[in-house]
C-alpha cells in the first residue's frame, strides 16, 4: 500500500520536460507568442525544432541573445513603423507582426505599402529580458530538445550557465 502511495506521489511530480513546456507556453516564458514547437505556438519567429539538436549552451545563447538578425524595423507609407520579421516570398500581400506588442500584433499589408526596412536597433528578444534561473533555463532547453528530438535526457543547470 505504501509503495502505491509513493508511486502516485512520484507520478505527480512534473518532469524537467513538463516544467520546460509549462515555461515555454506559460506567461512567464511566453516563447509560444513568437515560436512554434510540436505544432503549438505562433510561427512569427523561427520554428525552434531545428535548434533542438544544438548543445544546451548553444540553445541558451540563442535564447539569451538580446538582438536578433531576423528582426528589422519596417516603415509603412502610412508613417507607421515597428519591429517585425521581414516578409518572404513573392506574394503581394503580406502579414507583418508588430513585435513591440506582446503577443505580437498582426498587420495585413501590401508589399507596395512598405517604404523601407532598416536594421533593428531597439527591439530585444523577450527572453533576454527575463531573469530565468539556471534551473528554469535547463527546463526550457530540455523541453526544446524533447520537442525536436523526442529525447527526455535531463539537462544539467550547470550546462546552461
Amino acid at each position: 500500500m505504501i509503495w502505491a502511495i509513493l508511486l502516485m506521489a512520484q507520478a505527480a511530480v512534473p518532469t524537467q520536460v513538463d516544467r520546460g513546456e509549462a515555461l515555454f507556453f506559460g506567461s512567464e516564458g511566453g516563447c509560444f507568442n513568437c515560436h512554434a514547437l510540436k505544432g503549438k505556438g505562433t510561427a512569427v519567429g523561427p520554428d525552434l525544432k531545428g535548434i533542438g539538436v544544438v548543445s544546451p549552451g548553444g540553445i541558451v545563447m540563442a535564447i539569451r541573445s538580446s538582438v536578433t538578425q531576423y528582426v528589422q524595423v519596417v516603415k509603412l507609407k502610412s508613417g507607421e513603423s515597428f519591429p517585425t520579421m521581414p516578409p518572404t516570398g513573392n506574394d503581394p500581400k503580406v502579414k507583418l507582426y508588430d513585435l513591440s506588442k506582446m503577443p505580437p500584433e498582426p498587420h495585413d499589408a501590401d508589399k507596395a505599402d512598405i517604404s523601407g526596412m532598416t536594421p533593428n536597433a531597439a527591439w530585444k528578444h523577450p527572453p533576454s529580458l527575463h531573469k530565468f534561473t539556471d534551473q528554469q533555463m535547463a527546463d526550457i532547453v530540455a523541453y526544446i530538445k524533447y520537442a525536436a528530438t523526442g529525447s527526455r535526457k535531463a539537462v544539467d543547470p550547470a550546462d546552461v550557465q
